[in-house]
């Protein structure tokens, strides 16, 4: 038995030796003793490469909108660990994840004793939001993220009411294959039998894959761009209008606060799984709710604007297809600016191709590690870099705060690389612009 959080935090952080393992047999396992709690919800399943954490968001905050109560499963964190067990929007207690803890310890360790091995860190995370949401904080609706993939991934014992596939990219590569096809397959993996499924892929390789895995589960598929439309989209100064038209309706002038054109497919997405979950039978959405939720919803960390006067943005793009929106974004929105971009990333991404779209678009570049195992050194993503103006700096928070003491009122300052990493920096930045002060 844990006593305090941190000792339950400690526990469940120290099963990352154990590293990936991909299967769904230890999941099943301990669902069977803890009496099927994935059985006792409604849910809503997302996977996809990017934008599942918008994707979440949009739709939680349109449910909400409704009036419903709604618990999310999302990762990683950005602020702290509870937040990956929510309940509209706020993290589940310290006291909860102790308690939590407490019931999932022992299924682990008789786990451990048995030819499945014992559970990874995420599937201990996932095992307890299943017992959470059944027994502990009944709701609504409870949205699940993805981990990894889709076909293996812990979450992928829930039968939802919808699923949803954002767009997807060459990421994870090690794990999920070398080619948009056979990444599409993994992602497809969430898809069941007769369940409706909303997809962004853009990829017509991926695209064939999922028509192919909907059609032999007899489930309706929705495409962007052939069974819904975003049309008159504009950019706004604090986010984005678009309308939708699908084969049911058109919604007209939609506005979301989250900035980016990738962010109206996010949102297009959500507003269309919105019909299975009225059809339901138990929810009832309006179109007045779908407006407010979009406009309401925020997901930290991606091009969120931490200030305006200087202009710092924090923006998780971890791979390829992350780096390609952030550089379009700032192409559009800030070509009149000097760019000034710090970078850290994981050792075992793809790491060329998205260091070489930034060099396209920085004035100045600085490449920075941090404390994480697989982060990869300042020095590597340093040499990879052809930016005629480069550097590498070995404290990170020191050289955020000098840039940001120097930036002047044609400059901006964007941080960007792993999750990880702007999850400590957003952490550092917030506390540092509201009292723009530091010792150097």
């Amino acid at each position: 038995m844990f006593t305090t959080y941190n000792e339950a935090l400690e526990w469940i952080h120290a099963r990352l030796r154990l590293g990936i393992k991909p299967g769904l047999s230890r999941m099943e396992w301990m669902m069977e003793k803890l009496g099927s709690p994935e059985r006792k919800m409604k849910t809503v399943h997302i996977g996809g490469t990017n934008g599942k954490g918008s994707t979440v968001t949009f739709l939680r905050n349109i449910l909400e909108a409704a009036g419903y109560t709604v618990g999310t499963f999302t990762s990683p964190y950005i602020e702290q660990f509870n937040e990956r067990i929510s309940v509209n929007g706020k993290p589940i207690s310290d006291e909860e994840i102790l308690e939590l803890t407490n019931v999932i310890r022992p299924l682990a360790d008789e786990l451990e004793e048995t030819e499945l091995g014992g559970p990874t860190e995420f599937e201990v995370i996932t095992a307890m939001s299943f017992y959470y949401f059944a027994n502990i904080n009944q709701v609504d609706m409870v949205i699940y993220e993805v981990g990894l993939g889709g076909r293996f991934d812990s979450t992928n014992i829930i039968q939802p009411i919808a699923s949803i596939i954002t767009n997807i990219g060459l990421d994870h590569t090690n794990i999920l294959g070398h080619t948009y096809g056979e990444i599409a397959f993994e992602k497809a993996g969430i898809i069941k039998e007769g369940i409706p499924t909303y997809t962004a892929v853009k990829n017509e390789e991926a695209m064939k894959v999922i028509e192919e895995q909907a059609g032999k589960k007899h489930a309706p598929l929705f495409r962007l761009n052939q069974d819904f439309t975003i049309t008159s989209h504009s950019p706004q100064a604090n986010g984005e209008m678009f309308s939708l038209e699908s084969n049911i309706d058109k919604i007209e002038q939609l506005q979301i606060s989250m900035i980016g054109q990738h962010q109206t497919e996010n949102a297009a997405l959500a507003v269309m799984a919105v019909q299975a979950i009225n059809q339901d039978g138990d929810f009832s959405i309006s179109e007045d709710d779908i407006r407010t939720g979009l406009k309401k919803a925020y997901w930290p960390g991606r091009f969120e604007i931490l200030s305006h006067r200087p202009i710092v943005i924090i923006d998780g793009a971890h791979n390829d297809e992350g780096i390609s929106v952030l550089v379009k974004e700032l192409s559009t929105r800030y070509s009149n600016y000097h760019i000034n971009i710090v970078f850290a990333a994981l050792k075992d991404k793809k790491l060329d191709q998205m260091i070489a779209q930034l060099d396209q678009v920085a004035d100045r570049i600085s490449f920075v590690s941090f404390d994480f195992p697989r982060a990869a050194q300042a020095k590597d993503l340093f040499g990879i870099s052809k930016s005629k103006n480069k550097a590498m700096e070995d404290k990170w928070d020191t050289h955020l705060a000098e840039i940001i003491n120097s930036l002047k009122n044609d400059q901006i300052l964007v941080v960007t690389g792993s999750l990880y990493f702007i999850s400590e920096v957003k952490l550092y930045l917030s506390e540092f612009l509201k009292n723009k002060t530091i010792s150097l």
